[in-house]
């Protein structure tokens, strides 16, 4: 592996604006610049920058650190300092058999009981994401292929499943956006999109069962090719040491 680099805490979003606790908006700051890698794998996290950036202590920026060790989205290592996670594919698997199992339970449960308000929110959502491509916005549209997924899981009803769901996939969200750029990636994943979407039109559970599938399926294999050319970028030997302190 490359030797790791300081990160750029200008890259951190202003947490001015946002709610919740101070310590709260510091570890969504955080976690949200690492899931969209703003802060690469293998990048060092030194505190005094992002205390400065956020015009915070040390405390919640350490509380923060504390919860992103916790998920896995950051390594804490003795006598080396604290750096983001490199891509793991023993968690990425397990990521994946995780959320393959929500949502395929979910789009055949959205399909079955889709309500005239959840398909008017659903069509606005697709055709967010037809915009974001014309503009040629990764970023955003990486955020409506996000809520594309949030939406299907709101709508079942059940109100913990999006937390559950985003808690044992965090390392593949990181996965997915590593892939988005991908020269007709996104281009690919509308069309998956719009094929999961009229199936659940249709009210066809086996037919949205069978598109959702397959649209997960395209991550593993284009991580494969990943790890060749970008190795620096993954753990392909042991798994590191994580402590919270």
């Amino acid at each position: 592996m490359t030797k790791p680099q300081d990160i750029d805490a200008q890259l951190l979003r202003d947490i001015a604006s946002d709610e919740g606790s101070l310590a709260q908006r510091v570890y969504l700051a955080i976690k949200q610049a690492i899931l969209s890698l703003d802060f690469p794998p293998g990048a060092t996290l030194r505190k005094a920058p992002i205390c400065e950036r956020l015009g915070v202590s040390r405390a919640p920026v350490t509380e923060a650190i504390a919860r992103l060790a916790a998920e896995g989205l950051v390594d804490v290592v003795p006598q080396s300092g604290t750096r983001v996670s490199y891509f793991s594919m023993p968690e990425i698997r397990e990521g994946m058999f995780l959320r393959e199992a929500l949502e395929l339970a979910t789009v055949a449960k959205v399909a079955r009981d889709l309500t005239e308000d959840q398909r008017k929110k659903l069509s606005r959502n697709m055709r967010l994401q037809e915009l974001l491509i014309e503009d040629e916005d990764i970023p955003g549209f990486y955020q409506a292929d996000e809520e594309f997924h949030a939406l299907l899981m709101q709508f079942t009803g059940f109100k913990r499943l999006g937390d559950v769901a985003q808690t044992v996939s965090l390392q593949v969200s990181r996965a997915r956006m590593l892939l988005l750029p991908t020269p007709g990636r996104i281009a690919e994943t509308l069309a998956e999109h719009r094929a999961i979407h009229a199936a659940i039109l249709d009210r066809n559970e086996q037919a949205a069962q069978a598109a959702m599938r397959h649209h997960l399926g395209q991550l593993m294999p284009r991580i494969e090719v990943l790890i060749q050319e970008q190795p620096h970028l993954f753990n392909i030997t042991s798994q590191p040491t994580r402590e919270a302190g």
